[in-house]
């Protein structure tokens, strides 16, 4: 049967022209092949030599006979996209070093730093040959160039892994460890060798040395001894009273005061939990716990906290002042709790063009305390360089959801030092000191038994089990948990009942079934409570072409599974779509006669600036008719032909843009979003009319809720902001947010990224599915990053590579 085009005739501007996926079947087949192979799970795909298992063995590749031949493909994959140019650059610096080298060397060389650029810190040899155009993610989402460029598994046909790692071991440019000991060859020439290689992993030498630099530092925290305050147990029953137990379940383990604890007691912890499980507070009571006696004793504890970006620390900032004001301790412990947040880079003290900080191992921090939050974006290098800089008396304490996506930069740092989290793997000396300090009993079914020997770290760790924003009645909720435990078909059930019920806070809609116009009137114009829509034929919200009725009737009928709960969807407001802020631009607009002096202008900045905030679609990829790029020009062009826009210009009212790299001197984040508005300059000396000017509205990021404006010429690191990748939204929450999938799978497409789109929702979700089954096979798949972080913490420190 054919499959019902994407976009039926005579649908919307939005998808206007855009194939269908059946048309596109046959295209990708021939020019993407990598799309086709990433339907499948690396474990079914076939073995990197294209063959059957049992079939006779590859042909070995031409492009691996002489570097030139390789050198000619890797200048194809660089052209195309493929590969960045500064790993055709790396690759180059190793061929001019050693003319003579191996191209097996050089094109292992090639994907480790282009796997780099993918988040993994290094190449395992082992997995790539097992599939090599999945797990290289090659060719990337969205290529569409043509012509014979060989692919991965045609470069690497017919190798095998032990003669592959031979090849690399031999090499004079390689440093082979073995654990933490060296076995390398004594000549002193090539002590900074530039690829270390480890088992079956290929390391660039600097991400190694990361990687060993982190592990030594945690160990030798984990081995400091333990040094709770005094009347440890006396203190948090204050800060953790019985009465604030919600339910009897709750008042069972109270997994905050556990985590206070722990925290309390080590010179590192990490708490980790969901959205609303508390982290937040948890850290407030136990800086308090921290500094009630230090403050008796005439000497505060120095406490700063930070985030990766400037956008978390903002959050943090708003967050932690509303709940130290709440606090029931003296007012000078109270006031010597910090509410500043700071990016990571500010604490180190960032320099201009440079990767090195003001602070380092030579020249360290002056703290007692160090708070991360969003510990999940921390990369390798940063928590390289945060460590360096920390006195070793100093106590860090992590924060973050180990279940979002990792870093956009290599390492997975939070999901590696979490793997236990969930097993809980205390020793019994660790489970009767919290019960003994608590007065809690330690249990949860998902409790495994652990000893401090086989499980250092777990003793310091602590997850959050009881989300508070997302109760047992919110879809929300239900589907972000089925997506956690990457259960496929339990969360495809929970999106597809969920869809159909009135009055539900989530939706899925089916492009095949229900075609652009559906995703056009969303994006534009969002639904009214109390509408259903089951991924086909549109219903209530949907019916007809018509715009969005705003402030529509209530379904009576609340979803079974929040009756009795206390939960009722009803009372959440209608999800908007983008038309919402722009109804607010024109509507509260100050009249023209409004000074340009009036507060009534940043009055409207921000109200623009929150109604904008009421709806944000999220990507998968940057690429593609489903990524960012297309999405974001789709969408403009939408709202300019109802009236909304005018973007003849590049600059016009109403544009929202988003932050990419962090400006200093203009107080901006990366990530960070503003809104282009006319606003009135002060009239002329001589008395003539006021003219208007465009500025981007910024909130600041002190948590004040006050704005900045700046000149448009001033910005320079800045995109169009309808569509944002997940990535970029990680830290950031809407009201109702929209996650759009692409075609087929792809690499990135895993549980933690699905899971990470679905909890920036506050109060609406919608997913959006091209075809059906996307979403299924995606949550399905976890992120395995590449890197030997746990295995550096269970080692000794002797015998680094230099």
């Amino acid at each position: 049967m054919k499959k019902k085009p994407v976009v039926a005739e005579g649908q919307g501007d939005l998808f206007a022209g855009m194939p269908s996926p059946a048309a596109e079947d046959a295209r990708d087949d021939k020019a993407n092949p990598g799309a086709v192979s990433a339907l499948r799970e690396p474990e079914e795909l076939p073995p990197a030599n294209g063959l059957a298992t049992g079939s006779a063995p590859a042909t070995p590749s031409p492009h691996l006979d002489d570097s030139a031949a390789l050198m000619t493909v890797l200048e194809q994959w660089t052209q195309r996209g493929w590969l960045r140019a500064l790993d055709l650059a790396f690759v180059g610096f190793l061929d001019r070093l050693r003319p003579e080298a191996d191209p097996r060397l050089l094109v292992a060389a090639a994907l480790a730093s282009h796997q780099l650029g993918h988040g993994h810190v290094c190449l395992d040899l082992g997995a790539t040959l097992d599939s090599p155009d999945f797990a290289l993610s090659l060719p990337p989402e969205g290529d569409t160039g043509r012509g014979p460029t060989p692919l991965p598994s045609d470069v690497l046909a017919g190798l095998d892994v032990d003669g592959w790692r031979a090849a690399l071991a031999g090499s004079p440019l390689v440093e082979q460890v073995d654990g933490t000991h060296l076995i390398a060859s004594n000549d002193p020439a090539l002590a900074d060798r530039p690829l270390v290689l480890l088992g079956h992993r290929l390391y660039l030498r600097r991400y190694w040395r990361y990687e060993r630099r982190v592990g030594d530092a945690l160990r030798a925290r984990l081995t400091l001894p333990a040094t709770p305050p005094p009347d440890l147990a006396d203190s948090m029953g204050a800060l953790f009273p019985r009465s604030l137990a919600a339910t009897a379940e709750e008042s069972r383990t109270d997994w905050q005061k556990l985590a206070c604890a722990l925290a309390a007691r080590g010179a590192f912890s990490i708490i980790t939990g969901g959205p609303g499980t508390g982290k937040t507070t948890t850290v407030i009571r136990l800086l308090a716990l921290l500094q009630r006696p230090a403050v008796e004793a005439g000497q505060p504890l120095r406490i700063r906290l930070a985030a990766p970006t400037g956008k978390a620390a903002a959050r943090l900032s708003t967050s932690i002042g509303e709940q130290v004001s709440r606090l029931d301790v003296a007012d000078d412990v109270r006031a010597a709790i910090p509410t500043d947040v700071t990016t990571l880079h500010r604490l180190l003290g960032n320099r201009p063009d440079s990767r090195h900080f003001r602070h380092h191992a030579g020249h360290l921090l002056p703290l007692d305390v160090l708070v991360i939050d969003e510990a999940s974006m921390v990369d390798l290098e940063m928590m390289a360089a945060v460590l360096d800089a920390l006195p070793l008396h100093a106590r860090l304490i992590l924060l973050g959801d180990k279940d979002q996506l990792a870093s956009v930069e290599a390492g997975a740092v939070l999901g590696d030092l979490c793997r236990d989290a969930e097993a809980g793997r205390y020793s019994d000396a660790t489970r009767q000191w919290l019960e003994a300090v608590s007065g809690d009993p330690v249990q949860d079914p998902q409790l495994l038994p652990g000893t401090d020997d086989d499980y250092p770290l777990a003793q310091q760790t602590v997850m959050l089990r009881l989300s508070r924003r997302f109760g047992e009645g919110s879809g929300i909720g239900r589907l972000a948990r089925d997506v956690n435990a990457a259960d496929a078909d339990a969360a495809q059930a929970t999106l597809e009942a969920l869809s159909r019920q009135p009055g539900s806070d989530t939706r899925h809609i089916e492009l095949e079934r229900a075609g652009a116009k559906a995703l056009e009137t969303l994006v534009l114009d969002g639904y009214p409570t109390g509408t259903s829509y089951d991924g086909g034929a549109p219903q209530g919200a949907f019916e007809g072409n018509a715009p969005m009725a705003q402030g529509s009737r209530h379904n009576d009928e609340s979803p079974p599974s929040a009756q009795g709960s206390g939960y009722d969807p009803r009372s959440a407001p209608s999800a908007q779509g983008y038309g919402h802020y722009l109804d607010v631009l024109r509507r509260e607009r100050p009249p023209a006669s409004t000074g340009p002096d009036d507060p009534a202008w940043a009055a409207w900045a921000s109200a623009v600036l929150a109604a904008f905030d009421t709806f944000q679609l999220l990507c998968a990829v940057r690429k593609g008719d489903y990524g960012v790029e297309r999405l974001n020009a789709r969408i403009e062009t939408a709202l300019a032909a109802r009236g909304g826009i005018d973007p003849r210009q590049a600059w016009y009212e109403g544009r929202p843009v988003l932050v990419t790299r962090n400006d200093y001197g203009l107080g901006l984040m990366n990530g960070d979003v503003g809104i282009a508005l006319m606003l009135p300059e002060a009239q002329t000396l001589n008395g003539a009319p006021r003219e208007s000017r465009l500025r981007v509205a910024f909130p600041r990021n002190d948590g004040s809720g006050a704005l900045r404006f700046v000149l448009p010429s001033r910005l320079g690191a800045i995109e169009t902001v309808y569509a944002m990748t997940v990535h970029k939204a990680q830290g950031s929450e809407f009201a109702h947010t929209a996650l759009i999938l692409p075609e087929a799978l792809n690499p990135v497409l895993t549980k933690e990224l699905i899971y990470t789109g679905i909890t920036r929702a506050k109060t609406r979700f919608t997913l959006i599915e091209p075809r059906r089954g996307v979403f299924r096979d995606a949550v399905g798949r976890r992120v395995k990053r590449l890197s030997g972080l746990v295995m550096h913490l269970s080692q000794g420190d002797e015998g680094e590579a230099s």
